[in-house]
């Protein structure tokens, strides 16, 4: 692992989630930090009033080159050494082109910001974060807007226990948790049993064949609530990570339902990093 990709809007929540890729980056061995500003240039609607200022592209590349630049100098005194810290702006949609970024600056991680606040806020700032999780293929990290780097000691992995074999991208994974040396804890979430079937001490059985030598705890927590009951469960614990899997028609889905307005990302201080299957 060499290089983190670091989206940013320049605000506080950016700042900080900087802030917790470069203490970040030594567990992790990278080298080499990318911010990344991403801007657009709003195209005018016909029929909207021409008394609407438009936006010079050069000037809008120009702001975000200035702001790069002070991201970048106020961040390097506290970077750790041998990790330099270098700036990329392109005029695009940031979910639109996250994907190629990540490949042609080798990316290994994506580090992000979200905050929560008013629904307004939370649909603005989190419907950005959560569009990078959707269209790329990168491993990402989501940072709440007042956590704090004390280092990856606890992991929670939010498993549905279905299709382990065929979903759990087994190789990333285990390049993190190399990285991490963390304990590992397998929550899954149910309700009176409803998702219980006859597969799951098999698909149980299938992901601890996957993660041998990894020792994982395994925790069956009843909730009607899936978001309460890893929030719970994660708070509890005291940990310092919450692992889940983005799958179509999946747990990650009905996490990040628009209309829940990503809740666990909001509910929790805890970090919360995705990785694809």
């Amino acid at each position: 692992m060499k290089t983190i990709l670091v989206p940013t809007d320049f605000s506080d929540t950016a700042y900080n989630a900087a802030n917790y890729a470069l203490a970040l980056a030594t567990q992790l061995k990278v080298d080499r930090i990318v911010l990344y500003h991403a801007y657009e240039l709003i195209v005018p609607i016909p029929d909207v009033p021409t008394s609407i200022p438009m936006v010079n592209p050069d000037d809008l590349r120009i702001a975000s080159l200035e702001g790069l630049d002070k991201m970048q100098k106020e961040l390097s005194p506290v970077a750790p050494e041998g990790i330099s810290i270098v700036t990329r702006a392109d005029n695009t949609l940031l979910a639109a082109t996250i994907n190629d970024v990540a490949k042609e600056e080798e990316v290994s991680l994506i580090v992000m910001g979200i905050t929560g606040g008013s629904k307004m806020e939370e649909i603005l700032v989190g419907s950005n974060t959560i569009d990078v999780v959707k269209h790329t293929t990168c491993p990402v990290l989501i940072i709440p807007g007042k956590a704090t780097f004390k280092g990856i000691k606890k992991v929670v992995f939010a498993c549905d226990l279905r299709q382990v074999a065929d979903t759990t991208p087994i190789a990333p994974l285990k390049k993190l948790l190399d990285a991490f040396h963390a304990e590992i804890h397998v929550i899954n979430i149910d309700h009176e049993s409803k998702h219980f079937s006859t597969d799951t001490p098999f698909e149980t059985l299938m992901l601890d064949t996957l993660l041998e030598g990894y020792q994982p705890q395994y925790h069956f927590v009843d909730n009607p609530d899936i978001i309460q009951g890893i929030t719970e469960f994660a708070e509890g614990l005291e940990a310092d990570l919450i692992l889940t899997i983005p799958k179509k028609h999946g747990l990650f889905e009905r996490i990040f339902k628009r209309s829940n307005t990503t809740k666990l990302a909001y509910q929790t201080h805890i970090p919360l990093l995705t990785i694809h299957e």
